[in-house]
């Protein structure tokens, strides 16, 4: 896809994702937190379903969601963008100060909304601050979005795996919230809807405003053409003769 139709899809996206995001909003305020649809059910099932390693793995999962794993994943993602050093320093540091700005904005949208957690007594591991949207749930789809577009561009043969397993992984992060009782699904949800337009907005700003100093960061060099198109100076296969005379 070129660039300028990659911008349009991107800004689509962003606005969608961004309607979305703010509807589900106002459904969580006008409710004052209280579970929506879906949201009592499924804590529910999760609190009769927790088995002992299924509970291990639901922790060991949602603890790779926040703190400095996200961080040395998006280090990873700078690192394939770039080819040379200089250029590794530049995406490395773009793609760290995208996930800190993200978790920022959710962060005050958390507070502004001030939605309270599910009930302490459901609770299979540690958590703290308002409900909405799912920090770990927020900042893990951040993080494999990021990723993501770097295997795309970076990793084209084993890209299918790579996306893959990290779109499993930021899903899994997500849902681990709800088994464990810490959050609400519709937590998650506004998490994902989140990340989606956040994604998208950074996509959008790439391809429209930093078209030229980034193309060779996203894009791969295709060879030459072997085939000169000027004359050919080599020797000729067949070489002009007069015509023959008629007899």
């Amino acid at each position: 896809m070129k660039r300028g139709g990659a911008g349009a899809v991107a800004a689509s996206a962003a606005v969608g994702s961004l309607v979305a995001f703010v509807l589900l909003t106002l459904v969580v305020t006008t409710h004052e937190g209280a579970p929506l649809l879906g949201d009592s059910g499924l804590a529910s099932w999760s609190l009769a379903h927790r088995p002992e390693v299924p509970l291990a793995v639901a922790r060991g999962v949602t603890y790779t969601g926040t703190g400095a794993v996200p961080y040395a994943l998006v280090v990873v993602a700078g690192l394939l963008l770039g080819r040379t050093a200089r250029q590794r320093v530049t995406t490395v540091t773009a793609c760290v100060c995208a996930l800190a700005v993200a978790q920022a904005v959710r962060f005050a949208v958390m507070s502004l909304v001030a939605r309270p957690r599910p009930p302490v007594a459901n609770w299979a591991t540690h958590a703290s601050g308002w409900s909405f949207p799912s920090g770990h749930t927020t900042t893990s789809a951040v993080t494999g979005g990021i990723l993501i577009l770097a295997v795309l561009a970076r990793a084209p043969q084993s890209r299918r795996a790579l996306v893959l397993l990290i779109g499993c992984w930021a899903v899994l992060v997500g849902l681990s919230r709800v088994y464990l009782g810490v959050h609400w699904f519709s937590d998650v949800v506004g998490g994902w809807l989140f990340a989606v337009c956040w994604l998208s907005l950074l996509v959008y700003v790439v391809t429209r405003f930093l078209p030229d100093r980034y193309a060779a960061l996203t894009t791969t060099p295709v060879p030459e053409d072997p085939t000169p198109d000027g004359p050919d100076d080599g020797p000729r296969e067949r070489r002009d003769t007069p015509p023959r005379s008629a007899p």
